[in-house]
Parts: C-alpha cells; structure tokens; sequence
C-alpha cells in the first residue's frame, strides 16, 4: 500500500508529504467522492453517487504513487467535486454544476448566492490555502517547483468513445507539457495528446493558472483515461509511466528527479 502520511489535513483537504523535496508539487482537485451529510447526497441516485462526475476514479490512488516516488508534497480534495469543483473560480457555472454529462443533480439547482458563498468558504478556500501554504515553504526555503495537476476521464463522454489514453493539458505555459509530449514515445504505444480530451477553453486550467501560473511556476496537468487505473497493478504500471516521463522531460528543463520507482 502507498504511505499516508499526512499533515496540514482537514474535513476538505489533506496534504501528504508536505515536506517532500522534489521538484514537482502535485494537486489532485477530484480526489474524492465524499459528499458530507449535510448535503444529503445532493439528491443523487445510488447508482451515480460513485460515477466519474462525482469524482476522478483512480486519480487519487495514482497521485499518491507519485508523491512517494518523486518525494513530492500532495494537495489533495476530500469532497466531491459536485460540492465543489476546486478546478473551477467561484463565479463558473462548473464551480457547483446543476448537471454533469447527463446526470442531474437537484442539490445544487436553485442555489442562492448565501448558499454558493457557504460552499466557497468551506470547500475551496482552504483548498487553496492548503496548496498556498505548501508553495509558500517551498519558495522561502528556495526549492524548485513543477505544479503537476492530476486528473482521470471516462473513457465514454456522452455516448462518443474516447481514444485518448492520457492527455497533457496546458494554458499559457506550454514548457513542461511541450517537453512531455517530444518524450512521449517513452510510454508508446499510449495515445498521447495535447490539451485533450478537454483543454483551456473548457475550464480546465484553473489550478494551473491560480497556482502555478501566477506564481512563476512551471506547470502541466496530467489526464488519465479511468479505465486504465481499475485496479491497483494497472495504477502502479500507469505511476511507473509517468514517472519515466516526467523524469525525462523535467531533465530537458534542468531539474533532476532522483529515483522514479514508486516500490518502497
């Protein structure tokens, strides 16, 4: 099993290895599918309550093998991203959605401006002070830093199959995910692709932007498509991937990743 240690953790977020010194800092805003009592499952069904827009399937249990391996501090979510999109601004209609793909979600139609400001305060801004503090040790204390973002995807988005496997998403700064894409015939045959299956215009870039972006920070988001991250072997064949290309392409860009295997 991936260690957990913890430390700065919360009802919201957790931070594992806070104090990792490697040069990537990993995000995983979707990590979680808990929805707190309070919003009584947001009306969901059963049946949806565990589905891909509830949470990112896998990415959780992927970044977690990724922190052990690259000694990198872990900001992680602990509410589901219908609570609160964490990679949304409060004013996006994605931040608390009323429908995901098809799913509908009644907890969060009709929502007033007191109840969206309650949710902001709760979920996302402790999220993002938990980030915040992590970058912020790491600036005074001048280690170089890589804002990785880590995400999953349903491999069938509105009836229309997928046949991206892992996608590396950039928005402004294009270094890191340039520099992974030249390496990505390390991980052939997986089909590699730019800003897909979703990219800037779509939103997704908020984390990079507000954490990465604006702080000088190189950065990239990592999207996996669910379905290859099922079960704990294919997580740990996915992690041993992306540590041989982040480890490379990080190389190109003059930082140095010691060790890239995730077994202890």
């Amino acid at each position: 099993m991936v260690g957990t240690n913890t430390k700065q953790s919360s009802t919201v977020v957790e931070v594992l290895n806070p104090d990792g010194v490697g040069p990537v800092v990993l995000v995983c805003e979707h990590a979680s599918a808990h929805i707190p009592e309070a919003y009584n499952n947001l009306g969901l069904s059963p049946a949806t309550r565990d589905s891909h827009a509830v949470w990112d399937p896998g990415a959780r249990a992927l970044a977690a093998r990724l922190s052990k391996a690259l000694n990198a501090p872990l900001i992680a979510g602990r509410v589901s991203r219908l609570v609160y999109d964490c990679n949304r601004p409060p004013e996006s209609p994605g931040a608390m959605p009323e429908k995901s793909e098809l799913i509908e979600v009644p907890g969060n139609q009709g929502l007033n401006d007191e109840d969206k400001a309650a949710r902001v305060e709760q979920v996302y801004v402790p999220f993002c002070n938990a980030v915040g503090e992590v970058l912020e040790a790491r600036e005074s204390n001048a280690i170089p830093t890589v804002l990785v973002t880590i995400h999953s995807f349903t491999p069938l988005y509105f009836g229309k199959p997928r046949n991206v496997e892992i996608g590396i998403l950039h928005d402004t700064d294009s270094r890191v995910a340039d520099a992974m894409l030249a390496q990505s015939e390390l991980i052939a045959p997986r089909v590699v692709e730019r800003n897909s299956p979703y990219g800037p215009a779509d939103g997704v870039t908020h984390s990079l932007k507000i954490h990465g972006i604006e702080h000088g920070l190189m950065n990239v988001m990592i999207e996996v498509r669910n379905d290859l991250l099922e079960t704990e072997a294919a997580q740990d064949a996915i992690a041993d991937e992306l540590l041989g290309l982040l480890a490379s392409s990080l190389k190109e860009l003059g930082l140095v990743i010691m060790g890239t295997s995730h077994h202890a």
